[in-house]
């Protein structure tokens, strides 16, 4: 990430780029390669209503540029404040990004089974595959559907992972 620090109407002090460069650190920690270039903008300001200070972060992000502004009387705690609320905005986008990622309904990793046992009180169930194999799966596994609504020998969708005790069901729903 490409960082920029400017400061207008006021001198740098040590202690601001000290901080911007840690909370640098922490937006590449947790945002690595989303934001390409970020620039911080500490301007003394002479506004008679809101204090001495304007803090902007800009922030570019693929196809977005993020901007936060935050004004008032001290430095640190407007920098925090005004990196929180960036973080708090790219958590934002990368979940809006998830969210847009569409899967197809039928994909080739999903499988087709029947359901051999349920036990509803215990909250699981096991699949028979097409190949012969048992497929543990739980009742948090189950999507559109409730547990009470399968019955053995139902024909569902499901998809496969390795559990901890073989392969089980990520996720299963009815095959409509």
């Amino acid at each position: 990430m490409e960082l920029k620090i400017e400061a207008r109407n006021v001198e740098l002090r040590k202690g601001w780029q000290t901080k911007i460069e840690e909370e640098k650190e922490k937006l590449v920690k947790h945002y690595a390669g989303l934001v390409l270039h970020l620039r911080v903008s500490i301007e003394a300001t002479t506004h008679h209503k809101e204090g001495g200070f304007e803090i902007k972060l800009i922030a570019t992000i693929p196809t977005d540029t993020v901007v936060v502004v935050k004004r008032g009387e001290t430095v640190r705690p407007l920098l925090t404040e005004a990196f929180d609320v960036l973080a708090l905005q790219l958590k934002e986008k990368v979940r809006k990004k998830r969210k847009n990622i569409k899967t197809p309904n039928t994909a080739e990793t999903d499988k087709v089974g029947v359901i051999r046992k349920l036990s509803p009180f215990e909250s699981y169930g096991f699949i028979t595959s097409f190949d012969n194999r048992d497929i543990y799966f739980h009742e948090n596994a189950l999507k559109n559907v409730d547990m009470e609504q399968l019955a053995e020998g139902d024909s569902v969708l499901y998809g496969e992972t390795r559990g901890d005790k073989g392969p089980q069901a990520s996720w299963v729903r009815p095959a409509r």
